[in-house]
């Protein structure tokens, strides 16, 4: 029983606490993007005519 009691006694314990302080995070983000239109052949060479502008 003794023996017992000191095995349960050497037991390692773990204690997770919250910190104090919120926790800061900082992020430097870039983002890029890029747009592509794909215009229909009809309709590109209605925009490229000159007599309708």
């Amino acid at each position: 029983m003794i023996a017992l009691l000191a095995l349960t006694g050497c037991t390692p314990t773990v204690k997770i606490e919250p910190p104090d302080k919120p926790i800061v995070i900082n992020l430097n983000v870039k983002i890029e993007h890029e747009i592509k239109i794909k215009v229909d052949k009809d309709l590109d060479e209605l925009l490229t005519n000159d007599e309708l502008f």
